[in-house]
């Protein structure tokens, strides 16, 4: 595998990680079709644990078969595919080596909502990972709920885990609880949730596109006071960037609830040039026909290089 400057430049800015984890962040920036640009597509499967698999997968059955998810990652030419441990055992042999594959360390289920007491329950375990052939764990950590402190110090262990035998961590940091609905999207919470994971030692971070409304006062105050731009996604994007370390950590933007391909494509191309390093594209993906999300994904790996 031969790493691009691109790539070894992002590399730099991990100095404190060992060779082993750098070479697993290689093989994530270095595979699929956007392989040495510094851009990634990533797909994750794990609404059948959050929303149910009726929920998520009724509308194209196909996708209850883990393998199908495993193949579109491939064929599609994404970076590497996210899911919980019982998904990624199901292709673990049938898929070894095809594609990075990240364990989904913990989740939750809309069984029992939590609110402002939102939680994850751990479902897997760094050896899990490494028995797997993984290149990272993945995280959810909830900024703002009451077990945000008891999620950050199982994130602190599992991460010490992790870079002790060389994976990489992949935190969604999703703001929610004791905020408004319109807060967990807003774009002061949405950079302190990114900046907490860069905080707590994450290597790619993932966050939910951000809204310009503004939940809390006192950084409503400073935000206007300084003129922080928000007015367009793009702006919004380039702020979130810019709260992970001045861009030293990468950060990647999920694709949310199901919308319309241009809706999708203009959700990129702000990414894109808000110098996000990606999208990390589930729903929009596996709920669609597969011809139709294997179209969306090229369109998306043209924008990310520019063509588009």
């Amino acid at each position: 595998m031969k790493v691009t400057q691109k790539v070894r430049k992002i590399l730099a800015n991990y100095e404190s990680d060992c060779p082993g984890t750098k070479a697993n962040l290689a093989r994530i920036l270095m595979h699929g079709k956007l392989a040495g640009t510094g851009k990634m597509i990533i797909l994750p499967v794990d609404q059948g644990f959050e929303h149910g698999p009726g929920r998520s997968f009724a509308i194209n059955p196909a996708a209850y078969d883990p393998l199908y998810h495993y193949q579109m990652a491939v064929d599609a030419g994404f970076n590497a595919y996210a899911a919980p441990l019982g998904m990624l055992e199901a292709g673990a042999d049938t898929f070894a080596g095809s594609i990075p594959t990240i364990l989904k360390i913990n989740s939750s289920n809309s069984l029992t909502p939590a609110g402002d007491d939102a939680t994850q329950a751990i479902t897997g375990s760094v050896s899990d990972a490494l028995r797997l052939g993984c290149s990272a764990i993945g995280y959810t950590l909830y900024p703002g709920s009451n077990a945000t402190h008891m999620m950050i110090e199982d994130l602190q262990a599992l991460t010490e885990e992790a870079k002790a035998v060389g994976l990489a961590v992949v935190v969604w940091s999703y703001a929610r609880g004791n905020m408004s609905k319109d807060g967990e999207t807003g774009l002061d919470t949405i950079a302190y949730g990114a900046h907490m994971a860069a905080l707590t030692g994450a290597h790619i971070i993932k966050v939910k596109l951000p809204t310009d409304h503004l939940e809390q006062p006192e950084a409503k105050s400073e935000y206007i006071a300084h003129n922080v731009a928000r007015k367009t996604t793009t702006d919004r994007v380039r702020h979130v960037v810019e709260a992970c370390f001045a861009g030293r950590r990468m950060v990647v933007f999920s694709g949310g609830a199901a919308k319309s391909l241009e809706d999708v494509y203009d959700d990129a191309r702000a990414i894109r040039d808000g110098g996000g390093n990606g999208s990390i594209i589930g729903r929009n993906a596996f709920r669609r026909p597969r011809e139709e999300a294997m179209t969306m994904i090229d369109n998306l790996i043209q924008i990310y290089q520019g063509k588009m």
